[in-house]
């Protein structure tokens, strides 16, 4: 996509001031386009960067009018050329109008809509058009209706950039917390559960919190597997065979880390105060505590990227779908994580090191 001036006048230091961030709409069956034009409704958080949101702006529209915001956005048809000076435009995929999404459900058409405008933003974020990806949420099946190959937002985009060791990562209140896996089925981990898979998140957090979060000497606890951390192998020996030599590999190339601690007390405020980051075992073990203390206002990240992308901590709920019901608090909570980081990896001059973000 080349590019052409769109947006209010600003100063060319105003300009480079702000970064671009690129806003995936989500599935159109489902409530992305609503949280989005609620969340950039807000002045203070539109003020914060230069936006693309790419959708379709006939969603977005009916969005707006349930909710009655006047639209504030300046529309470009897919494929014109593009840029943006100030404010928020929307790269409009025309084909997908509004009356096509009446019923809020999985459906391959809104599977296919949702991967078009992921892969509209990841190639330009390969080209160095915008400095960060939020992505609205998406439902796996209709990602499956429409014959792709991928769980979700995170193991795309990390295919997308040829990246091997990534991990899902969640930010809210006082929790920064790093899964050792992701979608992958309960029963099935045991297929995959390794020292080296253990070792990755706690070294990716522990960059994170570095680089992202400037904390000097960050300090990590790692969770256990089994019921009271396996109690000294009683109740299974993966905290001993696997997660125990994890945390020493990790101690060895100098991260602070403890653990492996009992799950059902880590998340108690005053154990976890004590620590920077968390890593927890598997999705649910780490995302009911997170949805508990900080739903709403959560962000999934994955760290690993060699990009910036920040996302919702709620799904399509498509119960909720187009009767303006739906907070756009954790959108908000997104947008501001991926302007931050956006900021910080400009003054820096460094590679944004390992962020993104997706509905769950």
């Amino acid at each position: 996509m080349t590019v052409a001036v769109v947006g209010d006048a600003l100063s060319p230091l105003a300009v480079r001031s702000k970064p671009l961030i690129g806003i995936t709409m989500g599935d159109p069956c489902g409530i992305g386009a609503e949280v989005i034009v609620k969340a950039l409704a807000d002045p203070e958080v539109r003020s914060l960067a230069r936006f693309i949101i790419y959708g379709a702006a006939e969603v977005l529209e009916t969005a707006a009018d349930a909710a009655a915001i006047r639209p504030f956005w300046f529309r470009i048809a897919h494929g014109e050329t593009l840029r943006v000076d100030s404010g928020v435009v929307v790269v409009d995929f025309a084909e997908y109008p509004a009356g096509l999404w009446v019923n809020a459900r999985p459906t391959a058409e809104g599977g296919r809509a949702s991967l078009r405008f992921v892969d509209e933003a990841i190639e330009a974020a390969k080209n160095g058009v915008i400095d960060a990806i939020v992505t609205g949420p998406i439902h796996k099946v209709s990602w499956k209706l429409a014959g792709c190959r991928f769980p979700g937002h995170t193991e795309k985009i990390a295919d997308a950039f040829n990246t091997k060791r990534f991990t899902m990562a969640f930010v809210g209140g006082d929790l920064r917390l790093a899964l050792v896996s992701g979608h992958v089925g309960l029963f099935e981990l045991r297929n995959h559960f390794t020292i080296g898979l253990v070792f990755q998140p706690i070294d990716l957090l522990h960059e994170a919190l570095q680089r992202w979060f400037a904390i000097e000497h960050p300090r990590i606890a790692v969770a256990g597997l089994n019921p009271h951390a396996g109690e000294e192998g009683r109740f299974g020996d993966e905290e001993q065979r696997i997660i125990g030599p994890a945390i020493q590999m990790a101690r060895n190339v100098g991260i602070d880390v403890e653990g492996p601690f009992p799950a059902d007390t880590l998340f108690l405020e005053r154990r976890r105060s004590r620590y920077d980051g968390i890593v927890a075992m598997y999705h649910d073990q780490g995302l009911i505590p997170v949805k508990l203390l900080t739903f709403g206002t959560a962000v999934n990240v994955t760290l690993g990227l060699p990009i910036i992308r920040t996302s919702v901590d709620h799904g399509t709920a498509f119960d909720i779908a187009g009767t303006n019901a739906a907070d756009p608090g954790s959108m908000k909570a997104a947008i501001r994580l991926a302007c931050q980081l956006a900021c910080r990896s400009a003054r820096s001059g460094s590679t944004p090191l390992p962020v993104i973000a997706q509905g769950l």
